[in-house]
């Protein structure tokens, strides 16, 4: 039976002191599930903002109050810790617990008796349990095994994001930190411009991604061989499938919820890449990615609550590597506090300009011109923090 405490061959002794704890990314589905028996016993839709509070309140206090660790697993046992499927499961998990949320859900928008208080809690509730399914399906969906990538597409079907499974593999990681990716987001391109930016634009790069893979094949775009027709087709039988059991009007809260879920990720994406660039050779092409293309954090909570999401530079170095073995790096940018802190800011627009556009300046040592700009602050930018004088 698998251990905390891992042997490598050349003699080193490792033990995973968190091994237990990776199944704090349960808690937002479990809290669900909680907060209905709650409402259902009570009739008090107070309940359905038990998860938002854990997400958005206590989560960040937790962060803040918790010191940060950088510590790595030994590379010597880095093999064994992937090999080990306990954590494999505790991603898995993710996808049941979800389920049952939606069913929940559905049957208290439905049933009456919510207020107006209540049906916000409860959009917010399953939102937030959909959002952060999105990461787990993030996880799954990088790696080898097909059972894996089948549950990615499943997890991703409840916020009909699952283009998010061609565009992030094969666009994303390809384009990251450059002014072609709709997900990086750029110095003085607020929350909510960005939004809409990368909603669509995600949805366009991954439709013509899937197009150019099938006609390379010599195959029809408009088949079932289409893996975002695939994808969203998982999201129609699965809506349809709610509306017969609930009735038609589940559908505003699984649609209502489904932005909620969608757009979580997308706020991860907005803080993710802010203002940083990769710059072009003299081939002209970009440069390789590397550990200072992505804000990091160290934060336990948000690491544990995410799968270790915030190591993000290994994430795009080393696409495959499990949650539990990611590695923090030195030479990293790094965030002020953990993702779930950086999410509040990132809603806040002159909060977050406060908070991380000097910190992206001096990322780039005072070369604003080095950064990802976003189009329409440019000028401003420039005037603002000054072209590098040439001695610079």
């Amino acid at each position: 039976m698998a251990s905390s405490v891992l042997t490598a061959p050349e003699g080193v002794v490792w033990w995973d002191s968190r091994r237990y704890l990776w199944l704090a990314g349960l808690i937002p589905p479990v809290l669900v599930v909680v907060a209905y028996g709650l409402w259902h016993q009570t009739g008090s839709g107070l309940w359905w903002w038990l998860t938002p509070f854990f997400v958005f309140v206590q989560v960040p206090l937790l962060d803040a109050t918790t010191p940060q660790d950088p510590r790595n697993p030994p590379e010597q046992v880095a093999d064994r810790l992937q090999a080990d499927r306990y954590y494999r499961w505790a991603a898995f998990l993710y996808l049941p617990l979800t389920g049952v949320g939606l069913v929940l859900g559905c049957q208290a928008w439905t049933a009456g008796g919510l207020g107006v208080l209540g049906r916000a809690g409860l959009v917010l509730s399953v939102g937030a349990v959909t959002g952060v399914g999105i990461n787990a399906a993030h996880e799954l969906g990088h790696k080898r095994e097909r059972l894996e990538r089948w549950l990615s597409k499943i997890m991703l079907a409840p916020t009909a994001y699952g283009h998010f499974y061609v565009e992030h593999n094969r666009g994303h990681h390809v384009r990251v930190a450059t002014s072609e990716d709709p997900a990086s987001s750029r110095l003085g391109e607020s929350f909510w411009r960005f939004w809409p930016r990368t909603v669509a634009g995600s949805a366009r790069s991954a439709w013509r991604l899937e197009a150019r893979r099938l006609r390379l094949r010599g195959r029809r775009v408009w088949s079932a061989r289409n893996e975002v027709l695939h994808s969203w087709a998982l999201t129609v039988a699965l809506f349809a499938a709610l509306a017969v059991a609930f009735g038609p009007w589940a559908l505003v809260f699984l649609a209502a919820q489904a932005v909620i879920g969608f757009s979580f990720l997308e706020v991860v994406n907005y803080l993710e890449h802010y203002g940083l660039a990769r710059q072009p050779t003299a081939a002209g092409r970009y440069e390789k990615v590397d550990p200072r293309h992505s804000w990091n954090s160290d934060a336990v909570i948000s690491n544990l609550a995410l799968y270790q999401l915030q190591r993000h530079s290994d994430h795009h170095a080393n696409p495959t590597r499990r949650y539990q073995a990611l590695r923090s790096f030195a030479d990293s940018p790094q965030l002020p506090s953990g993702y779930a802190t950086m999410i509040l800011l990132a809603l806040v627009p002159p909060l977050w300009r406060r908070v991380m556009d000097h910190r992206v300046i001096a990322h780039y040592g005072g070369d604003v011109t080095l950064a990802n700009l976003a189009p329409h602050r440019r000028a401003q930018l420039l005037a603002r923090h000054g072209e590098p004088t040439a001695s610079a």
